[in-house]
């Protein structure tokens, strides 16, 4: 009798411990507390942080960013609250797009996708329209872009002009991506004609030689036109970054000539960066 008893009350013991624990997974389940988690991993993956906790911290910061609450009240109050939501998802759109380099392509656009479906969860369908982002917000990201990127209004105003949508328009995921892209690579072009620059320039504080700056520049459109990527833009970027040293360094001496060069006219950084980025913004189609 005391074994049966022994056995039924493990027997109890071991069903409520069961139960226990179906009632927890199921509570986390329902709380979605498990999809976040693995979400959050997976970014964790990709992202490949040096600091895990804070991008994990972050990462849940700007989850719980969104005011779940409506406005109370019409008018000026709903368009605030409107236009709060909405900078708070472009804020969540710039964040996830930065997880990952756009040369790890796969990764990059996984996270373009998230951030569109963002925008439009956020926007675009709440107020009724169909199609894709609203090209107000679509323009928005692309400045955002470009300012994270480093680039300065005045840099960033001719790309805008080439790939920015109306306001009223629908942009359609590939244009999105497509746009996204082109900011990205845009930004890394010309961080890398600064390195040019300061290649061709001996000392910071002196501009460039004329005849270098020109030569160097000769060198970059010729890396330009040798590939044929007008279905993606970024190739550009990496037909600029495959200017060997050798040949630039020919160019340089050639440019130079015997007379050794160093005493003619001169071109200031922003005369070179400009230069160089009429270069790439010529091969960037215009959005119709």
């Amino acid at each position: 009798m005391a074994e049966k008893r022994r056995s039924g009350v493990s027997a109890v013991m071991s069903d409520s411990k069961a139960t226990k624990a179906d009632t927890d997974q199921d509570f986390l389940c329902q709380a979605g507390v498990d999809v976040l988690l693995r979400g959050a991993l997976l970014k964790l993956v990709e992202a490949r942080s040096e600091d895990p906790i804070g991008f994990l911290a972050e990462h849940f910061s700007n989850l719980t960013s969104e005011t779940e609450n409506s406005p109370v009240g019409g008018g000026d109050g709903e368009q605030h609250h409107s236009n709060v939501l909405e900078q708070q998802q472009l804020s969540r759109a710039l964040w996830h797009i930065g997880l990952a380099h756009h040369s790890q392509r796969s990764a990059f656009n996984s996270n373009t996708r998230v951030a569109y479906d963002l925008l439009i969860e956020g926007g675009s369908r709440r107020r009724g329209a169909a199609g894709g982002v609203k090209g107000r917000v679509y323009t928005e990201l692309l400045r955002g872009l470009c300012s994270e990127g480093g680039l300065s209004v005045t840099a960033s105003a001719p790309l805008l002009q080439r790939i920015q949508c109306h306001d009223h328009e629908a942009v359609p995921f590939e244009l999105f991506r497509q746009g996204v892209l082109t900011c990205a690579a845009f930004t890394d072009y010309i961080r890398k004609s600064q390195c040019l620059y300061a290649a061709v320039s001996s000392c910071p504080e002196q501009a460039g030689d004329r005849a270098l700056c020109q030569a160097v520049l000769g060198t970059l459109q010729e890396a330009l036109e040798t590939t044929s990527a007008w279905t993606d833009v970024a190739r550009y970027l990496e037909a600029s970054m495959k200017i060997s040293p050798g040949k630039l360094a020919q160019a340089m001496a050639e440019a130079q000539g015997p007379s050794g060069g160093g005493t003619g006219p001169t071109m200031d950084a922003q005369e070179f960066e400009d230069s160089a980025a009429k270069l790439f913004l010529a091969r960037v189609r215009i959005v119709s």
